[in-house]
């Protein structure tokens, strides 16, 4: 299902990891470790997470991460992965 069309469920910080669940049943996990500005959160901030049409936003931290871009393997500020191979042990998650 194309994210211009679909939306989040859902979007937590759990062990380590952003979890965003679609409501196509797609889900998109990366660790935190991966985005320099997310690394540097701490737990409380990293649980604030606003959900919009097009992606997610941490207010405190000023950063914003489209679907469309964590779906493509880009998880922020330079960190880049192929959606397809090992990222380090966290890559997007299609389970549609």
């Amino acid at each position: 299902m194309s994210t211009l069309t679909d939306s989040a469920r859902s979007a937590v910080f759990q062990d380590g990891q952003i979890i965003i669940a679609m409501e196509s049943g797609t889900e998109i996990r990366f660790l935190v470790a991966q985005n320099p500005r997310l690394a540097k959160g701490t737990a409380e901030q990293l649980r604030k997470i606003e959900i919009s049409p097009l992606g997610v936003h941490w207010p405190e931290l000023d950063e914003d991460l489209s679907f469309r871009g964590l779906l493509a393997g880009d998880y922020g500020q330079h960190q880049k992965v192929e959606p397809d191979g090992p990222a380090s042990g966290s890559q997007p998650i299609r389970s549609e």
